[in-house]
C-alpha cells in the first residue's frame, strides 16, 4: 500500500475528542486541519493543543519522532470548511453525539471532496448505517471509534457500514496502526460496538453482585482494579482461557480460569 506518511487529514469539530485527534494525528507526521463552525474555536483549539504538546515534550511523554515543535508545524486551523477539506485524504468528524449534526456534517463534507475521500467518524454508539445514512457514496464510510483518552488509550475500534469497501476498512487500519493506535476490525456493525458490550457486561453483572448483597460496591471495584484489570491489561480474556486450558482448548469450568 502506498505510504500516507506527509498526507493531510482533517479534523472536524475542536473539542476534546477532535483535539486528542489532532494530536495523534500529528504524531504520527501528518498534516492536520482543524474545523469548527464556531468561529475562532477552531483556533482555541490550537492554543490549547500547543499547551499540552509542549508540555508532553517537556515531560518527554510526546509521541512519535517528531519534536512538538515539528509537529505544531504541521497544524492549522480554519473557520472555513472548503478550506479545511483541501487536500485532504481522510476525514475525521468529532462534533457531537447527535444524529443529525452528524447528518448535517457529512453533507456539507461530502459536497466539498473528491469520492475518493474517506469519511471516518468518532461515533462512539451510533450505527454507521445510521451516521451515514444521507452520504451518497457510503462505500468510503467508516466508524473509527476512539477510546478517551484516545492519545493515551490507544485501541481504536474500525466499524463499517454494510457498503464500506474493504479497502477503506485496510486504508483506515493502516493509518490507525501509522500513528500508533491499536485498532482492531468488526466485520459487520452492532449496537455498541464490541468495547461498549464489553463494558456493559461488567458493568450489568457489577450492578448485580452489590445489588443482591452479594459484595461491596468497594470491593467490586478492587475485584477489577486489583485482579481482573491487572490481568487483562496484559492480555485478553480469550488469551487468558486458553494460556489456563490444557493443549490450548478453552475450559467449560469458570473456576480453571
Amino acid at each position: 500500500m502506498t505510504s500516507l506518511k506527509g498526507k493531510i487529514i482533517t479534523v472536524v469539530g475542536s473539542g476534546l475528542i477532535g483535539r486528542s485527534w489532532a494530536m495523534v494525528f500529528l504524531s504520527g507526521g501528518y498534516k492536520v486541519k482543524i474545523y469548527d463552525n464556531e468561529p475562532g474555536q477552531a483556533s482555541g483549539a490550537i492554543t490549547e493543543i500547543r499547551k499540552q504538546i509542549e508540555e508532553l515534550q517537556r515531560a518527554k511523554m510526546l509521541r512519535g519522532n517528531l519534536t512538538a515543535a515539528q509537529q505544531l508545524s504541521l497544524l492549522s486551523s480554519h473557520d472555513d470548511l472548503q478550506q479545511a477539506l483541501e487536500g485532504a485524504f481522510f476525514v475525521q468528524e468529532c462534533v457531537f453525539e447527535d444524529l443529525e449534526a452528524k447528518h448535517s456534517v457529512f453533507h456539507e463534507v461530502e459536497n466539498l471532496v473528491t469520492e475518493s475521500v474517506i469519511l471516518s467518524s468518532s461515533t462512539s454508539c451510533l450505527m454507521p448505517s445510521n451516521v451515514f445514512s444521507r452520504v451518497q457514496n457510503r462505500t468510503r464510510c467508516i466508524i473509527s471509534h476512539p477510546v478517551n483518552p484516545p492519545y493515551y488509550v490507544r485501541l481504536v475500534e474500525l466499524v463499517p457500514h454494510p457498503e464500506t469497501l474493504p479497502a477503506v476498512m485496510d486504508v483506515a487500519y493502516s493509518l490507525m496502526t501509522d500513528v500508533g493506535q491499536a485498532p482492531v476490525r468488526l466485520s459487520k456493525e452492532i449496537d455498541g460496538f464490541a468495547l461498549n458490550r464489553v463494558q456493559y457486561a461488567i458493568i450489568a453483572e457489577s450492578w448485580r453482585l452489590v445489588q443482591d448483597g452479594v459484595i461491596s460496591v468497594k470491593d467490586i471495584d478492587l475485584v477489577m482494579s486489583e485482579g481482573l484489570g491487572m490481568r487483562y491489561a496484559f492480555i485478553g480474556p480469550i488469551e487468558t482461557m486458553h494460556l489456563n486450558a490444557p493443549e490450548g482448548k478453552l475450559p467449560i469450568n469458570p473456576c480453571s480460569f
